[in-house]
């Protein structure tokens, strides 16, 4: 059965349509890859499996559960569509962390949050942090920053705060972690540290969606790959097959203006 299933998802602002009728599916334990050039729609697509926009046709459902279906589309309270986030874990190209909190307090924040609403949150308040805490520190010990736990973000790298960035998503242990360019604002030697953090997540059998401009990466990670251009699916398939062989004229176009670039 698919953990993912993605049907006829259109989104528009304003009179220009960003995504035109995209449907996928995808395995547990798979990793997919999107890419496509700037503007075909990749990081609108994230932002409506995670709810930070709502697309104006089509369905979402995660292990069999509709999430959202623009034909019976309503307003929902903020806490209807956070318990629909915590399906997907969401790793930013920018980090996103806040700058006022370390490492360890960034991966722990959201934890904490959803503990706080519980009813048995003040009674048991202290066992309840010290079970959060400990987690947080086996994400970021898991990301080899166990000696960076009490840093600051301004006093990390740019590759060790997208390290604090996933072990933040995983936190909350979503179905889905969805990866939005997440090397772009990285140089080559901070790259290769997280994509090494991605592919050990993937040998781990972490379902991933990842919207990248590495294309040997995504050859060597991604289970399936799919290539968008102007806000539509042009081809997927198998990551040999889609860049090393594709069939459709537009993705061929652009892993050549990609590859002499």
């Amino acid at each position: 059965m698919s953990i993912l299933e993605v049907s006829h998802i259109e989104k528009h602002f304003g009179g220009t349509s960003v995504l035109k009728d995209v449907s996928f599916s995808m395995e547990e334990g798979s990793t997919l890859a999107i890419i496509g050039s700037s503007g075909s729609g990749k990081t609108t697509l994230l932002r409506c499996l995670n709810f930070l926009e709502k697309p104006n046709q089509g369905t979402i459902a995660v292990k069999g559960e509709m999430l959202y279906d623009a034909a019976n589309a309503k307003s929902e309270r903020e806490s209807e569509l956070r318990r629909k986030r915590l399906h997907f874990g969401m790793v930013f190209q920018s980090f996103n962390l806040f700058p006022q909190y370390t490492a360890l307090e960034n991966v722990m924040l959201a934890e904490r949050l959803l503990a706080e609403e519980q009813p048995d949150f003040k009674q048991n308040k202290k066992e309840i942090y010290a079970a959060i805490e400990e987690h947080g520190k086996q994400l970021l010990d898991r990301m080899g920053l166990s000696e960076r736990m009490d840093h600051y973000p301004h006093q990390l790298s740019g590759g060790q705060q997208q390290r604090v960035a996933i072990a933040r998503a995983l936190a909350l242990k979503p179905d889905i972690l969805c990866f939005d360019e997440p090397t772009s604002a990285l140089d080559p030697e901070l790259t290769g540290e997280v994509l090494k953090v991605i592919k050990n997540l993937a040998k781990q059998k972490t379902t991933m969606i990842i919207v990248t401009h590495e294309m040997a990466f995504a050859r060597d990670v991604a289970d399936h790959v799919i290539f968008m251009d102007g806000g539509v699916i042009v081809e997927q398939g198998d990551p040999h097959q889609v860049i090393d062989h594709p069939r459709e004229e537009r993705t061929k176009q652009f892993l050549s203006r990609y590859a002499q670039g």
